[in-house]
């Protein structure tokens, strides 16, 4: 990845937050073994602060979608809090092996660590911590399920563990469901829209992440047509974004 493909990606900016189109497959931040993550590039989106932006959440390596940014140290925390109450409305999107019966539906399931060697693989543990979840079938095709997913809390590997445990996994998913390790399909998981009420007196941020290309074949078997991402948030590039460009509702800071 370069420069210019993270710019393609920044779906949002204003004077105290970020949000990017993570592409699937690119960690957000280095593990112990190091490799590419997408603090590499945090550098090109100070956009005139003296300090590069920082994560105010995770999303997993394998997962898609939107990814949110506090460009300086107030604004992280404030965005760290809201995550860490549950403020933030977050929605995914998943294709999921088989699906559940009914139309829609929540998931109450405690979650703990599998291993205290991997500490972030979970399980469904009685004694673990209260995760819940909520999940809509938005369509349906031989074998697979396309499945909104909301999740409630913020555990790790939440929604993958939830959808596992009960009876339908995630495609793609080679911890929790059916898939190998390595050469099968990519994770059918995408972080599709989040609502951040940064602003009090305003209305929220909504921004939507469009579609990854190795989530369309399988989502098309489902219903869905490209015509569904027409609204879904343009990229803004390096440059400076025109008035008109930034999300509907958020305030123009003086210093971008």
């Amino acid at each position: 990845m370069t420069p210019e493909d993270i710019g393609s990606r920044l779906l949002y900016r204003d004077g105290l937050m970020l949000i990017i189109n993570k592409p699937a497959g690119l960690a957000v931040h280095k593990g112990p073994k190091g490799g590419a993550s997408l603090e590499d590039y945090f550098d090109v989106l100070r956009f005139g602060l003296p300090r590069m932006p920082a994560l105010a959440h995770r999303l997993d390596k394998e997962t898609s979608g939107c990814l949110v940014l506090g460009r300086h140290r107030k604004a992280l925390a404030d965005l760290n809090l809201m995550f860490r109450n549950g403020k933030v409305g977050k929605t995914y999107w998943a294709v999921v092996e088989g699906g559940p019966q009914e139309p829609e539906g929540k998931i109450d399931l405690p979650l703990g660590r599998l291993d205290d060697k991997i500490g972030w693989w979970m399980k469904h543990d009685p004694e673990g911590l209260p995760s819940q979840s909520t999940w809509k079938v938005m369509g349906r095709a031989e074998g697979v399920t396309w499945l909104a997913l909301e999740p409630l809390t913020g555990r790790t590997h939440q929604l993958r563990v939830h959808c596992a445990t009960s009876g339908f996994p995630v495609l793609g998913d080679n911890i929790y469901g059916s898939a190998p390790r390595s050469g099968g399909p990519r994770l059918h998981l995408h972080a599709r829209q989040i609502v951040v009420p940064l602003y009090k007196n305003k209305p929220p941020i909504k921004v939507t992440a469009p579609v990854p290309e190795h989530m369309k074949e399988r989502l098309k078997a489902c219903g869905w047509t490209e015509a569904m991402d027409r609204d879904v948030n343009p990229p803004l590039g390096l440059s400076r974004p025109p008035r008109e460009a930034v999300a509907a509702g958020a305030p123009q800071s003086k210093r971008q």
